[in-house]
């Protein structure tokens, strides 16, 4: 009997997902063997590999059934059946909506193995998704969403019971892997001292909200001209934000380092980290921030007040004046009694008992 991890794809957009699978999957008996499969992209490409990994090398196209590659569904799916019959497979740990719509109608003629879906942000649901997720009893169907938050909404959409698995880490792993304050600024590039830094971590999206951040960060830079903003990852929109750098004649005050695997190790790098968002389904960033003793600026959304409640420090979405005003206040007050305050609120060693107790439950 084994464990099962399909994941739709691979690269740095997926990284948080794989990173979580692999904390649920950390949970697993030690005795019960684990494998990858990877729908799309390569193992190398993933940051994380949880067991053996076997790459599918599947388009989108493909697995969405787009234009004629819909008439290729069916022998896609046998395929699938054939390898899930020659797996020892018994249970399913499925990223999101994607890989649920692949694999859940295979395992209706495959009663022995019993699916977990785990929701890692809102989606799209269709009719047929209701449908779908609705046709497999719930002794064989197990819906998982990273927060509360998501949780509600999903069960609303699907119309199924979805069980809340706030995503966490093992606080102690985590803060003994954290570099000091001058070796994480060096590993970035900041030759400084006392600078103060305003860190943000995320892929360069036009849903991060680097924007709105970019265009607070030089309203703030009027009272506050010694600060420096670092934004860490990469993406879409880096042309459009270093357009917008050179409009505002930032260039010598904010830094683009572009993707940095071990990111998780530098937040002492930061005095504050900012989370702009315009949505998110939980905000890694968020509890990674906190664990390493840096307080967070975070958009107003119910899943960052679900961790941080009233210890947060939170802005409008996309309120350039209001991020401006947070931005000057938190580097004039203690940033120490700030992340302590918000530290007890997340509540890590508890969010990791509990993360790690539903996630023994649902591999078991």
């Amino acid at each position: 009997m084994s464990i099962l991890n399909v994941m739709w794809a691979s690269g740095a957009p997926f990284a948080s997902t794989h990173k979580v699978h692999q904390q649920i999957l950390s949970q697993a008996p030690t005795t019960v063997p684990i494998e990858t499969w990877l729908l799309q992209g390569h193992a190398s490409d993933s940051g994380v590999e949880v067991g053996e990994v076997r790459e599918w090398g599947l388009s989108s196209a493909r697995l969405k059934g787009r234009h004629f590659w819909r008439l290729t569904r069916p022998w896609m799916r046998h395929r699938f059946q054939r390898a899930l019959q020659d797996s020892d497979a018994h249970v399913l740990l499925l990223d999101g909506l994607g890989v649920a719509r692949t694999l859940l109608p295979v395992l209706e003629v495959l009663p022995h193995i019993r699916a977990v879906v785990v929701f890692h942000g809102s989606t799209r649901v269709h009719a047929t998704d209701r449908a779908l997720f609705q046709r497999l009893p719930a002794s064989r169907l197990t819906v998982v969403a990273v927060s509360q938050t998501l949780a509600t909404s999903l069960s609303q959409d699907l119309q199924v019971p979805v069980t809340t698995l706030r995503s966490a880490f093992d606080p102690a792993a985590f803060r003994s892997a954290l570099l000091p304050r001058e070796q994480a600024r060096a590993r970035l590039g900041l030759h400084l001292d006392n600078t103060p830094v305003l860190g943000a971590v995320g892929r360069l999206v036009a849903g991060k909200g680097f924007g709105c951040l970019l265009d607070a960060f030089a309203a703030a830079l009027h009272e506050r001209p010694d600060l420096l903003l670092v934004i860490v990852g990469e993406g879409t929109a880096r042309a459009d934000l270093e357009a917008r750098i050179d409009t505002l004649g930032l260039r010598d005050r904010v830094l683009l380092p572009g993707h940095v695997n071990d990111v998780a190790q530098l937040y002492r790098a930061f005095d504050w980290v900012a989370m702009p968002s315009l949505s998110e389904g939980l905000g890694l960033i968020m509890q990674e921030a906190v664990m390493a003793g840096v307080p967070v600026i975070a958009s107003e959304l119910d899943v960052f007040r679900e961790q941080l409640g009233d210890t947060g420090w939170y802005a409008p979405v996309e309120d350039v004046s209001a991020w401006r005003d947070a931005i000057v206040r938190a580097f004039s007050v203690s940033a120490q009694t700030i992340a302590a305050d918000q530290y007890q609120a997340l509540a890590p060693d508890q969010a990791w008992l509990s993360f790690s107790q539903t996630s023994r439950a649902l591999l078991s």
